[in-house]
């Protein structure tokens, strides 16, 4: 029964590693609750910045920030998005996979890129394909503030402004459901007019001092809040994602632990047939 003593010791360790998907699972639900609701708290904010931001790129003012002046692109800046652990399913995985079709679209051109990275996991990779990483954070947490997420920005904005990079994009996680995360991306800058043609003919805003002093206050709390926005809901997709997985793991693990104490017990009706049989032809030779 030396294969028996096997698969119970294999039986074992299955379902420890069981509990301890199942208490991964329940500590992820709970995190993801908490993670929705900061990211629903933060998303009106990010859309309406985003409307008055796009309605005045669309606007005639006297003063064109450089966030709204589109150049020849030559150099890229990006904002990747990723978690600081794994165990999180494919959510990485996909994100890196369209980045890679980014990057190699750029590739094709002839378009060099800066990254600024947030999360171990996205320092990891782009260092890993030899990308010039510019700045990075990670550990930031399951609850993020802005104050984390304004230093690595700011370096590619103060580049973009320098005239040392000419375009900026956001790539990371989109929170649909419970089930659904999608990888995105994004363009930061230059800021893109607002799609809707009716608004482009008859309105503008009133600046108060001067439109000089507004844009270049909103226009960077713009471009931190989509930043900030993309992390908070990064957080939101990796803690459903990795409940998913831990979910999905627990259930193999009671399947595997099914399998093997199904052999367990062929194993042992085999030996104790095996035991009968010798027991009965010892008392026949007898």
């Amino acid at each position: 029964m030396a294969g028996g003593k096997e698969i119970k010791t294999k039986i074992a360790s299955v379902k420890n590693t069981q509990k301890i998907t199942a208490a991964m699972e329940m500590v992820a639900a709970s995190k993801m609750r908490r993670a929705q609701d900061q990211m629903l708290a933060t998303r009106p904010y990010a859309q309406r910045i985003a409307s008055v931001v796009h309605n005045v790129a669309s606007a005639h003012v006297e003063y064109k920030h450089p966030f709204l002046i589109e150049r020849e692109v030559k150099r890229v800046g990006i904002v990747a998005i990723s978690t600081d652990r794994g165990l999180c399913g494919g959510l990485n995985t996909n994100m890196f996979k369209k980045a890679l079709n980014h990057i190699g679209e750029l590739d094709e051109k002839g378009i060099e890129i800066e990254v600024v990275t947030f999360g171990t996991k996205a320092l990891s990779f782009f260092k890993r394909i030899g990308a010039k990483v510019a700045a990075e954070a990670s550990h930031i947490g399951d609850s993020p503030e802005m104050a984390q997420i304004i230093g690595p920005i700011q370096v590619l904005l103060q580049s973009y402004e320098k005239g040392e990079i000419d375009a900026i994009y956001l790539i990371g996680n989109e929170f649909i459901n419970t089930m659904t995360q999608a990888p995105t991306i994004t363009q930061l800058v230059p800021i893109e007019p607002s799609k809707d043609d009716e608004l482009k003919h008859y309105w503008d805003y009133i600046y108060e001092p001067d439109s000089k002093e507004v844009l270049d206050s909103v226009l960077d709390r713009y471009i931190e809040s989509l930043v900030y926005q993309g992390v908070v809901e990064n957080v939101a997709c990796e803690m459903a994602s990795r409940m998913i997985a831990m979910k999905n793991a627990t259930e193999n693990a009671g399947e595997m632990i099914d399998e093997l104490q199904l052999i367990y017990n062929r194993e042992r009706q085999a030996g104790i047939t095996q035991e009968i049989s010798e027991i009965v032809g010892g008392a026949a030779a007898v």
